[in-house]
């Protein structure tokens, strides 16, 4: 069938192997692939609904704070023109929204709202951000969130300057067109188009910025410049034409008004919430996939480890640790460095080397980023208790309180007692000898 060649054709490219030849249009189909199965799936979906609700709540405190801040710049009265500019897919109604929001934020009275009203309305603020970091967390499957001290300074750093950078954004794109220089510029017959295009692609260029800004700070982890880039430049472009999009829609959904009536501008800028963070998101995990590579040929739903993958992982992982403790290995047992040995994914190979670790096969230095060695020589570890590790790992005594038949019990104890059997004399030395025979005769083919 023309679908499953075309699922081939695009499958067939492995973007881990750093050998075979670049194919960039295949690998970008590959992350938009997966990215499109994330968001249907459900969970990035629900995290974009769950932001819009948070908007809502810390719209006003941050459109408070973000005044006080451009307060002191002298510049806070062209935050409505600014917010009107960012509401503009929602038509002419977005001059009014903002006018109404920006009316309700300058009403509000912070003496009658007291120390405990203030605390509430900074933490409303700060539990926007700290959604949004949680939503980039889960899209970079990451565990681990920030200190509360870098929370504190990283979530303030953001509400000081974020207003002005939002600000100076809008505010070039709106005088550029007025700009003496350009002005000049413009005159000159070579020129002209050449500025009027470059007018053009600004708003999209500082978009993309602003999107690869935020997918390279935002996340609790390093991202590489290019991979923020690429999701940014994806998210951008999204954003701009799910703008024209939606201002086509709004200018031809009357019937909203004649159902909702007053209700329908808010109906509206609610869809509009929801759009924009859902974007958001869809770049951020553009990024990750292609930071990530190893990420597409496995999905990102909880790497399920079946009882093969678990001995393949961690005979193999033994193996690279072993060859380059006995020197046979030029390659730094680091965590990184082994997951992409094996190609596959960080988390799922530190599963597997936490059940190593735990039982004392290997061990981890002191340095940053630490390196893997062998628990103990590698003449003393035997294939055995490496296998034996492996089907234990994040077993947790559970297997124990399944109940099983006496029939079943023994037939699983007697093949235990048949692989220690044959597995018996075998050690990780013999394991790394047997390889590198086998690998020399392969090049010894070749």
């Amino acid at each position: 069938m023309l679908r499953n060649r075309i699922k081939d054709y695009i499958w067939s490219y492995n973007a881990c192997d750093q050998t075979a030849a670049r194919a960039p249009w295949r690998h970008f189909l590959q992350i938009m692939l997966v990215t499109a199965g994330d968001f249907w799936d459900g969970l990035l979906n629900l995290r974009a609904m769950g932001l819009v609700y948070t908007t809502l709540l810390a719209m006003v405190p941050l459109l408070a704070v973000g005044i006080s801040v451009l307060k002191g710049f002298g510049v806070h009265d062209q935050l409505e023109p600014t917010l009107a500019s960012l509401l503009a897919p929602l038509g002419d109604k977005s001059v009014e929204l903002a006018s109404r929001i920006i009316d309700f934020v300058e009403n509000i009275n912070f003496g009658v709202l007291g120390a405990v009203g203030l605390v509430l309305l900074i933490y409303t603020a700060v539990s926007l951000i700290q959604k949004i970091e949680s939503a980039f967390n889960y899209t970079w499957h990451l565990t681990n969130s920030r200190s509360l001290i870098r929370r504190f300074s990283d979530y303030l750093s953001v509400l000081m300057i974020g207003p002005v950078l939002v600000f100076a954004a809008v505010a070039i794109t709106a005088s550029l067109g007025s700009h003496h220089l350009v002005a000049v510029l413009g005159d000159i017959p070579y020129l002209r188009g050449l500025v009027g295009g470059f007018g053009k692609i600004l708003p999209y260029l500082l978009i993309i910025a602003a999107f690869t800004f935020v997918y390279l700070v935002v996340p609790n982890t390093r991202v590489a410049w290019r991979s923020a880039l690429y999701g940014g430049l994806v998210a951008g472009i999204l954003w701009e034409l799910a703008g024209i999009l939606f201002r086509n829609f709004v200018v031809g959904s009357t019937n909203y008004s004649a159902i909702y009536s007053g209700f329908a501008i808010l109906l509206v800028f609610l869809i509009w919430l929801y759009v924009s963070w859902a974007i958001l998101l869809i770049g951020a995990s553009i990024s990750f996939y292609h930071q990530n590579p190893e990420y597409l040929k496995l999905g990102a739903a909880g790497f399920p480890l079946s009882a093969r993958m678990r001995d393949q992982l961690a005979l193999q992982a033994m193996v690279d640790i072993g060859r380059a403790h006995d020197r046979q290995s030029e390659l730094p047992p680091t965590l990184e460095n082994l997951a992409n040995q094996q190609q596959v994914p960080v988390q799922m190979l530190a599963r597997v080397l936490a059940a190593l670790e735990a039982d004392g096969l290997v061990r981890q230095t002191a340095g940053s980023p630490p390196r893997y060695l062998p628990g103990r020589s590698i003449r003393r570890i035997g294939v055995i208790d490496i296998l034996a590790s492996a089907r234990a790992a994040e077993d947790d005594g559970r297997a124990g309180k399944i109940r099983c038949d006496e029939l079943v019990t023994e037939l699983l104890h007697h093949m235990e007692r048949e692989v220690i059997a044959v597995l018996r004399d075998n050690t990780l030395a013999d394991l790394i000898d047997t390889t590198e025979d086998i690998k020399s005769d392969e090049d010894r083919l070749v």
